[in-house]
């Protein structure tokens, strides 16, 4: 079941879940989680932990996660560990057979859970294979595919995957944006605690647009000492000022950034000329880049995984970072009123700019996923501590 074959090579016995590529290869696998089909760009994760959040994650919408760790779901699912409640990846690829839970925090398996929130999974697949397809050829687009029944129609299946116009271009944001505004509540979590509560007295007010955000994150601006107000990604600008922020956050989010920042660059914009203090992180990051001038591009495989170095370029510290990102920074296009401030030591792509006689700056990574465990808090603790 794990080897790729052609559209018309015979389905092996037992099949019941299949990924059939644009280009028409199928690779064959034991489906589970919700069944059906759904189509999406087919990325590769290098992390060892956090499959839940990264299923949940808002960024990955339109994608689906071939997972490079064999274990995945053997520690189950809980409520504690969903990072947003709008839909993420569609669907993941896995080595090993889903198993029954085994950590005192599972309340669910991964398969249930999967099936509640409409992801499909495939298991049995050579995932070794698949991401050395990816890493050669790029993130192709794919339907992923179950049926207990092991009925599929692959040519229907094929059109389908090539007819999926791919990221490029497509602003995801909007879709997985709150459409209402949100006063946050709830800081860091604690185990045999929960999450954190605090007393916004006194706290500096940041308004975070949202574009397909992480509650973590929210929870770290609280934790490094600030009062949240979440807006919809496509708030207007004098919407935003209403608020009197003392800072803006940028969220992260799925899609072409140059997409998304059709509407939401001039809002950077109208914020950066107001002099307001502004943190983006990943497709924030990245729009903050095209409101100041800078390009953006389509990586070939993109960043994803819990153990990326990157290097602080001033003052040569190595940060280990989360990173979820298939655009980037083209750190060749930036203006003379950007410093860069950090680059990955995987390739040197760009991974932090700071804007020249401005409290603005923005990372590619995620601060708040806290792989190093710890290494990046000081981002938040920065935003926060430039607010008076």
């Amino acid at each position: 079941m794990a080897d790729a074959a052609s559209l018309h090579a015979p389905q092996p016995d037992g099949a019941t879940g299949v990924l059939v590529l644009a280009d028409g290869t199928v690779i064959w696998g034991k489906g589970f989680g919700a069944t059906g089909s759904a189509v999406g760009e087919v990325c590769f994760n290098t992390a060892m932990t956090g499959y839940q959040e990264v299923m949940t994650d808002p960024s990955y919408a339109g994608q689906i996660v071939t997972f490079t760790f064999p274990h995945i779901g053997n520690v189950g699912t809980n409520q504690e560990d969903i990072e947003s409640r709008v839909d993420g990846a569609v669907g993941c690829v896995v080595r090993e057979d889903v198993t029954q839970p085994s950590s005192f925090r599972a309340e669910r398996t991964f398969g249930d859970w999967m099936a509640d929130n409409g992801k499909i999974g495939i298991s049995g697949v050579d995932t070794r294979a698949l991401t050395r397809r990816i890493r050669l050829s790029g993130a192709p687009n794919a339907v992923i595919a179950h049926d207990p029944a092991g009925k599929f129609d692959l040519s229907a299946l094929l059109v389908k995957a090539r007819q999926w116009p791919g990221l490029e271009g497509m602003d995801l944001a909007k879709e997985v944006s709150r459409t209402a505004q949100e006063e946050w509540r709830g800081g860091a979590w604690a185990l045999g605690q929960g999450y954190a509560s605090a007393d916004d007295e006194g706290r500096p007010h940041v308004v975070a647009l949202d574009f397909g955000a992480k509650d973590n994150i929210f929870r770290n601006l609280v934790q490094a000492g600030a009062r949240v107000t979440v807006l919809p990604g496509q708030t207007a600008l004098e919407d935003v000022l209403a608020h009197n922020p003392a800072g803006v956050f940028l969220s992260n989010g799925p899609g072409d950034p140059a997409a998304t920042g059709e509407y939401a660059v001039p809002v950077i914009q109208g914020l950066l000329e107001r002099d307001v203090p502004i943190f983006g992180i990943c497709l924030g990051h990245q729009m903050l880049g095209l409101a100041v001038g800078a390009k953006t591009a389509k990586m070939h495989q993109g960043h994803r995984g819990a153990n990326h170095p990157v290097k602080r370029l001033e003052d040569g510290v190595v940060e280990i970072t989360s990173m979820n990102h298939g655009f980037a920074v083209d750190n060749s296009s930036l203006p003379d009123t950007i410093e860069e401030t950090h680059v990955s030591l995987f390739d040197g792509s760009n991974c932090g700019i700071a804007i020249k006689g401005k409290k603005a700056f923005g990372v590619q990574y995620h601060p708040e996923a806290s792989p190093g465990p710890m290494d990046s808090f000081y981002l938040f603790q920065k935003f926060v501590g430039s607010l008076g």
